[in-house]
């Protein structure tokens, strides 16, 4: 039943029963002579007819439903076009000559043999007319895949616009700032040269943040650069109270939504206890098509702070460039989270 009710949609089964109904009146009225003479004749012409129209429709609907899961018409839309032509006016023959060899045999008593003669004359018109509803179905799965994809870079846009906004917003906010001038204001004096380096690596963080926030994905060599610059803004704040340890050599040909990896780790700080009694520990590892993210769980209380909008954030953007969906595995003593990678040639 729900995959009767995707393969008729926007339409209800009634509707789609009621406009074959009303199409096989239309046929019987005007290709059916002598139809309305008598009752029977009546149930057989409407019979007849009503089992062209729902094959005739019925098979476009199911062809195209496949075809959607095989080929993108964003992807391929050459080869879709021929596929579906060809399948549609395929299907559309040889249903309309079958529904035409058993109706000749019940109504009338003649036989394939026989009834092909007959069959045959009508098979151009049937082809033009089969030509005419494949253009038709092509021409509309076309456009409603442009206007989705349409759509979707909307939705997408706004998103990410959201995301990024959020992310500078989180890296602009007074406890972020007020905790790197504090630690660089004790550089200052105890060893300018550290000083110098953090302003630096500072600086290269707010760099990326605004360079990225016109870029739908990075490459994992990007965002890995990046997340070594704020990794050493949090080991000279947090010293040996935070672990953290990186097992991913950077790839170019892998992709990643920006500031993902640096927000999984603000994450794991923001939301557990990091001091010399209970150091953080955080592991980044890459394990097949994806990054994994663990950290040790000791949580501590963030007040209204917390939105928890986070990882939401991430997984609504993954969504627009993969399946594969992002992996959280809370434990016991180990919070986890999986990133699926993103192949460059995907896109």
């Amino acid at each position: 039943m729900k995959l009767i009710k995707e393969l008729l949609k926007p339409l209800t089964i009634g509707q789609f029963l009621l406009y074959n109904f009303l199409l096989s009146i239309i046929i019987a009225l005007f290709f059916m002579r002598g139809v309305f003479n008598d009752p029977m004749r009546i149930l057989i012409g409407f019979i007849w007819s009503f089992s062209i129209c729902f094959t005739q429709w019925t098979g476009p609907l199911v062809i195209n439903y496949f075809l959607d899961k095989r080929y993108k018409w964003i992807d391929q839309p050459v080869k879709r076009t021929f596929i579906e032509i060809f399948s549609l006016l395929i299907w559309s023959v040889t249903a309309f000559s079958i529904v035409q060899f058993i109706m000749y045999y019940l109504v009338i008593g003649i036989g394939p043999a026989n009834a092909w003669q007959s069959i045959s004359q009508s098979i151009l018109i049937t082809f033009l007319i089969s030509l005419f509803i494949s253009l038709v179905f092509t021409a509309i799965g076309f456009f409603k895949a442009w206007r989705r994809s349409v759509l979707k870079e909307a939705e997408l846009s706004a998103q990410m616009m959201a995301y990024k906004y959020e992310a500078l917003r989180n890296q602009l906010n007074p406890h972020f700032l007020f905790n790197s001038f504090n630690v660089l204001s004790d550089l200052v004096y105890d060893d300018q040269a550290q000083a110098v380096k953090f302003i630096r690596q500072l600086s290269d963080l707010f760099r990326y943040v605004l360079d990225s926030r016109d870029k739908e994905l990075v490459s994992l060599e990007e965002e890995m650069t990046f997340l070594n610059s704020y990794i050493y803004l949090l080991k000279t704040r947090f010293g040996d109270k935070l672990d953290l340890k990186i097992n991913c050599s950077p790839d170019a040909s892998a992709m990643v939504v920006p500031m993902t990896l640096q927000l999984l780790v603000e994450n794991a700080v923001k939301h557990n206890e990091v001091s010399e009694q209970f150091p953080l520990r955080v592991e980044i590892r890459r394990n097949g098509e994806y990054i994994e993210v663990e950290n040790s769980l000791r949580h501590k209380n963030v007040g209204d702070d917390s939105k928890n909008t986070g990882l939401k954030n991430i997984a609504q953007q993954y969504s627009f460039f993969t399946t594969r969906e992002i992996e959280i595995k809370p434990g016991e003593t180990t919070y986890k989270v999986r990133i699926p990678l993103i192949q460059k040639d995907l896109q």
